[in-house]
Formats: C-alpha cells, sequence, structure tokens
C-alpha cells in the first residue's frame, strides 16, 4: 500500500512538472494550443486537478479559474518549496517554480482509484488462495497425520490382542529406533515378564496339586480304612505312624515346591548340598516299590563309582526323578521301566529306559513345555506338568535333560548332572 501511494505521488509529482514545462516554458504557444497538447498527448489522472497560481494566488494559464486550494495550502507550499499529503482518497502535490514569467505554485490532485481496484483484486484474490492454501495444509496435516500415527493405530490394534488367554503374544518390532518401535520394545518386555508370572502362578498351582494329591490320598485311605472297624492299639499306632510318614511326606513336598517358586523368582539361591546319587535312587527305588508296586530296575548298581556325589537338593532332584519314572510308567502300562547310571569325566548320566509307545517325531521339545500332555490321547489323566517341572528343577540343578525313541520301542530320558 505505501508503495503505490509513493508511486502515485511520483507521478502527480511529474504531472506538475510537464504543466509547469508546457505552461510557463512555452512562451510561443497559445494557451488553449496548451491545453489541446495536454489533454492529447498526457494520460489523465482518475478525478485529476491541476491549478497553476500566481504572486497573488490567483488560478492562471489553465482555463478553470476557481480557485480549488484555499491560500493557506498555496502559502505553504511556496514556503517549504514542495509539499505532498492526503486528502481523503485524494492525493495532493504541491511544487514551488520560479520562471521569466514570475513565481507561480502548481497544485495537481488525483485519486488512485486503479491502485485501489488493484488492492481490493489482490485482497480477494489473497482470501481465496488462503483458503485454498489452508485446504491444501489442512489435508496434508491429516494424511501426514495418518501416515504418522499409522504406526501407533497399528501397535494400539495389537495390544487389544493381548489378554490372560494369549500371554505369549508380541507386537511387531521393526528396525527404526523411533518411540513407536522403543514402547514396542518395552511393551513386548512387560509381557515376557507378565507371561513368567503367569506362567510361576499356574505352575506352582499345578505343581501344589500334582505332587501333594498322592500323600493327601494316601492319608485319606488310610484313615479311612483305620476307622472302618475298631482296631487295637498297636494298629492304630502303625496307622497313625503311616499318616505321619505321609505327611512328613508332604512337609517335604511342600518346601520343595516353595523353593522351586523362589528360584523361579530369583528371590534366592537353591540351597545345593553334596548328596549320594546311588543312595537317592535306591530311595526311590524302595518307594516306588512300596507304595505303588511297580518295578524300578537299577541295571548297573555296581558299575558307578563308590562314592558318585552331586551338588543338589535332595527334594528337588527326587521329584524331577519321580516325575519322569511316572510318566515312564503311565505310557508304558505300568511295564517295567530301568534306571542306569551313568559316570562320565564331568558328569554323570542318568538314563531312565521305558517299553511304551514312544514319543512321536517332532514332539520330543514339546514335552517339556507347561500344560502340554498327551495323556487325553490314551484315555489318561494328567496336567503337562511332570516333565515341564523336572526340566525346570534339572536346569536350576546345572544339569541337562534329554530324550530320544528307541527302535525296539519306548524312550529313553538321559538326565545330566555335574560331578563336585
Amino acid at each position: 500500500m505505501k508503495f503505490l501511494e509513493a508511486d502515485f505521488f511520483e507521478r502527480l509529482t511529474d504531472r506538475t512538472m510537464v504543466t509547469a514545462k508546457l505552461y510557463l516554458e512555452a512562451d510561443e504557444i497559445s494557451r488553449d494550443a496548451l491545453n489541446t497538447v495536454r489533454h492529447k498527448y498526457l494520460q489523465k489522472l482518475n478525478g485529476e486537478v491541476i491549478r497553476i497560481y500566481d504572486h497573488k494566488n490567483r488560478a492562471t494559464f489553465i482555463g478553470d479559474s476557481a480557485q480549488y486550494w484555499r491560500n493557506s495550502t498555496i502559502d505553504e507550499v511556496r514556503k517549504k518549496g514542495r509539499l505532498k499529503y492526503t486528502d481523503g482518497q485524494r492525493q495532493v502535490v504541491g511544487i514551488y517554480y520560479k520562471d521569466n514569467q514570475g513565481d507561480f505554485v502548481i497544485l495537481a490532485s488525483a485519486d488512485d482509484q486503479g491502485s485501489h481496484n488493484r488492492l481490493a483484486k489482490l485482497l480477494k484474490i489473497m482470501i481465496v488462495v488462503f483458503i485454498f492454501i489452508s485446504l491444501i495444509v489442512l489435508l496434508l496435516s491429516r494424511w501426514i497425520a495418518q501416515k504418522m500415527l499409522k504406526p501407533l493405530q497399528k501397535f494400539m490394534l495389537e495390544v487389544k490382542q493381548a489378554g490372560s488367554q494369549n500371554m505369549a503374544f508380541r507386537v511387531e518390532e521393526n528396525h527404526n529406533k523411533d518411540e513407536i518401535n522403543l514402547i514396542a520394545q518395552s511393551f513386548n518386555l512387560l509381557m515376557e515378564e507378565l507371561e513368567q508370572a503367569f506362567i510361576l502362578q499356574k505352575t506352582f498351582v499345578s505343581n501344589a496339586s500334582h505332587e501333594l494329591r498322592t500323600p493327601v490320598t494316601r492319608i485319606m485311605m488310610t484313615a479311612e480304612l483305620a476307622l472302618s472297624k475298631e482296631r487295637d492299639q498297636a494298629a492304630y499306632q502303625k496307622v497313625i505312624g503311616s499318616m505321619l510318614e505321609d505327611a512328613e511326606k508332604m512337609d517335604h513336598i511342600i518346601t520343595g515346591l516353595v523353593a522351586l517358586a523362589k528360584m523361579d523368582l530369583e528371590l534366592i539361591n537353591s540351597k545345593l548340598v553334596p548328596i549320594r546319587l546311588d543312595h537317592l535312587i535306591l530311595q526311590i527305588q524302595s518307594e516306588w516299590k512300596l507304595q505303588k508296586n511297580l518295578d524300578l530296575t537299577i541295571t548297573n548298581q555296581n558299575a558307578i563309582d563308590a562314592k558318585p556325589e552331586i551338588m543338589a537338593n535332595a527334594v528337588l532332584l527326587q521329584i524331577a526323578l519321580d516325575n519322569i519314572i511316572s510318566n515312564a510308567f503311565k505310557f508304558s502300562d505300568h511295564q517295567q521301566v530301568s534306571i542306569t547310571v551313568e559316570a562320565k569325566e564331568n558328569d554323570f548320566l542318568i538314563h531312565i529306559t521305558d517299553n511304551g509307545k514312544g514319543i512321536p517325531a517332532g514332539e520330543e521339545e514339546n514335552i517339556f513345555e507347561p500344560f502340554y500332555t498327551r495323556a487325553n490321547d490314551f484315555g489318561l489323566q494328567g496336567e503337562g506338568m511332570g516333565l515341564y517341572m523336572a526340566q525346570k528343577i534339572i536346569h536350576l540343578l546345572k544339569g541337562k535333560i534329554a530324550v530320544n525313541n528307541l527302535e525296539q520301542g519306548g524312550c529313553t530320558f538321559t538326565v545330566i548332572l555335574p560331578k563336585i
């Protein structure tokens, strides 16, 4: 706007100078001829008014002799030499011009309507362009926002799939180092911890029910049998002694389960002590014969070291071996199960062999998963926790466990424990 105003002032100034040259210096040309030249060759500005005033402030030379400007304005031009100002929408320029015919004041006024029209059009164009650009920016912003939030929306949809029935679920991670990927990594770490805690809870409950069911059932049966008829004092003492043994067995099992849970939580380290492997196996053989009347055979009892000691928790190790032996009897229809102890340079290998149907190809790794069981396929009962618990205990004892099918049928579980 200021630029247009200054430009129009320059044009008005040029008009005053041209008027001065035409009227004041062209002495030999008549006034009418000058008017004709001015109107023919000079572009008339919108609402243009030009006056030439003599030393008495009277309009002269130009045909219209009306006193258009006040004397005060004319005197101010004469005093300052040049004058520029605006009068409403009109712009006024005045110059003081000395000539051989006298001293004159030339004033020119016009309305820059063209600039106003152009500004009005420019304003309309700017409004249209502003609206157009705003729409483009809005659409681009929405598109960019959707593109940027798409990974977050995908992450939210994936998170909704997580639940108590799907604790193994993990959201997809990418190779970018943006915030969404960091959130995904943190969420997956949280899911891993929750899954472990969830499995631990189920494992502890299942382990407790799996291990405590037998002694509890035996105590109840013994008590019911003792109460079925009158007995002498010696018989009652024998029954109470048997129940006490089972109660002590339950106490050892509970202690082992609590120790296992604590080890899973890494709150404490397992209290490992030197134990005789041959004594533990003989104890296990005796208990299976006495309590279940099942034939558990030790094939090379005299072939192992004179003093086969290992660092272990006796209760936990017996639970692990009992679980493997129980599984062997269950899937071999209670046929004979054998134990072979093999001494290596740094380890003892305990081989537990059954005469069952073996394990289907490809299932060797699955049998150690929690809650995995094929017992229902054979009309048997099972919770899928025995082998998982056995593997857990063996790993906690710094050992390994593996399984191999035999060509003649059945399979062999091998437990590897380090020597002292």
